[in-house]
């Protein structure tokens, strides 16, 4: 369950290839397999060390996706394409329902 984002990516560029802009692929994961991410780990109890390796897992994808291993630079293009990391989009979640 965990190591989800990245063979996804991988499908993604591989029926795409690199002819997609960034855009695309990252519309393709926000619209697409991240909503099915979260739903099953609804599931599944989550500590600290799980949230922390889906978020490794997404900046892994990011720095696949840009050619980088700058985290400053990842974190820009986070924040240009309005991409949440599942940390934050988990504890959303969870204070909507407990509250």
């Amino acid at each position: 369950m965990f190591s989800f984002i990245l063979p996804c990516y991988k499908w993604i560029s591989g029926k795409i290839g690199r002819t997609a802009s960034e855009e695309v692929v990252m519309e393709l994961i926000k619209t697409k397999y991240l909503p099915i991410l979260l739903y099953g780990l609804e599931a599944c109890p989550l500590n600290k060390t799980n949230i922390r390796f889906l978020d490794f897992s997404v900046n892994g994808f990011f720095m696949k996706l840009f050619k980088t291993s700058d985290m400053q630079i990842v974190a820009e293009c986070q924040l240009t394409f309005g991409f949440s990391l599942p940390s934050a989009t988990i504890l959303w979640i969870e204070s909507r329902i407990f509250a």
